[in-house]
């Protein structure tokens, strides 16, 4: 690989990684600022939701901007509108007395953003990437986005505590502006889909949009191990409400459940190292069924297992996916024309997104009406039905890597 890629994947990585830190610094100070100022959770669930419904309903829009123009100019534009709304939010915080409307419009255009970036990122890795050193990459993304996981919440409780909330988001506006100029510093040519002179913008972009949604029905292989992916968010959705429940009554309390979250995050970080050392010929078949694995953890909670034996099945299956999601990724830059990859990663995302919420509120709903250890048995259905349903199909066992 020539000298100009191994920059470009530098500048792209440093860039991703600060962005991971301050996407997820952000969200733990808000929890603190606004939990520690009224005592409810109401006002964090407004403020919360609404940057995630952004990030849902704008990510379709998000992928056809970056598969028709150039992906690195959108990813910066969205960094930049970013530095603003951080910034606002630390401003607010700084008053003393924080507006939590406008917080909550300022999360929404936040996630707006974010919903534009994110498509943007796997077209950036084809421009820069080779194929054969994709999963390598990928793998390093991964790991990245652990460490991120692991260490980003921490440190803004860190920063909250001792120079207050605005200080979290002070350091969030300077990450994203620093992203920004990373990434405008990327030399990368975009593989552009191709213009339709004579037709309205509006009307062009929601073509793009149907055409990308015929790229994904066009492979089963894609869209049946979406619906996998989908029902693992669900599954997480469900562990992570009525599991600390269970931790909490029956397994040894809340610190039980801080250690099984911790054990998690360091298996998926584990998964991610592993990953750029493993080379997987089959990759659809054995991610589906590494995902299906996440049933275990769930069963073990239903069944009141012992602690030990809770985390350490939930540190396991945490592994498998911080070990299959950048061979996902490597496959999918692999077979899906460059063209079309923004455009199918916002639906993957869309999908996978809009699972999770509903698993985090019915779950408890069904807890309350019928004990929870229907909805954890439940969802261990949902997810290993799913995944080996979606492992055995002919054309996904047929997806072969070289």
């Amino acid at each position: 690989m020539s000298a100009g890629p191994h920059k470009g994947f530098a500048l792209l990585f440093t860039s991703q990684t600060i962005s991971a830190m301050s996407d997820f610094m952000g969200p733990a100070a808000l929890t603190l600022a606004i939990v520690g100022h009224d005592g409810q959770s109401t006002a964090l669930g407004l403020v919360l939701g609404c940057g995630l419904l952004a990030k849902i309903l704008v990510l379709p829009g998000g992928g056809v901007l970056a598969d028709r123009l150039d992906p690195k100019r959108v990813a910066v534009a969205a960094d930049l509108l970013r530095v603003g709304t951080q910034a606002g939010i630390g401003a607010t915080l700084l008053s003393g007395s924080p507006q939590f409307p406008l917080i909550a419009v300022l999360q929404f255009i936040a996630g707006g953003a974010a919903g534009c970036a994110l498509p943007a990122g796997w077209p950036l890795m084809v421009q820069l990437v080779p194929k054969e050193r994709r999963q390598r990459a990928n793998a390093l993304l991964g790991t990245a986005r652990s460490v991120a996981l692991l260490s980003g919440p921490g440190l803004a409780g860190i920063l909250t505590l001792t120079l207050g909330p605005s200080a979290v988001f002070a350091l969030d506006a300077v990450g994203f502006a620093v992203s920004a100029v990373l990434l405008a510093m990327v030399r990368a040519r975009p593989a552009r889909v191709p213009s339709r002179i004579g037709r309205p913008e509006l009307r062009e972009g929601w073509t793009e949009a149907r055409e990308g949604w015929a790229e994904v029905r066009a492979r089963r292989w894609y869209w049946t191990t979406l619906v996998a992916h989908a029902a693992w968010n669900f599954a997480s959705g469900v562990l992570l409400t009525v599991g600390p429940v269970v931790v909490a009554g029956s397994l040894g309390g809340q610190g039980v459940w801080i250690v099984l979250v911790q054990a998690g995050g360091a298996g998926l970080l584990l998964g991610s190292l592993l990953a750029g050392r493993v080379s997987v010929r089959r990759p659809i078949l054995m991610g589906n069924l590494g995902l299906a694995c996440y049933a275990v953890p769930l069963i073990l909670l239903a069944a009141r297992a012992s602690a030990p034996l809770v985390i350490v099945a939930y540190a396991s299956a945490l592994t498998l996916l911080g070990l299959m999601d950048p061979i996902w990724d490597n496959a999918v830059q692999a077979l899906v024309p460059a063209r079309a990859l923004a455009r199918i990663t916002a639906y993957e995302l869309v999908l996978s997104l809009s699972a999770q919420p509903v698993g985090l509120m019915l779950g408890p709903a069904v807890a309350a009406a019928a004990g929870t250890a229907l909805p954890l048995f439940a969802a261990s259905v949902v997810v290993s039905v799913t995944c080996v349903v979606a492992a055995l199909i002919p054309e996904n066992r047929r997806v072969v890597l070289p």
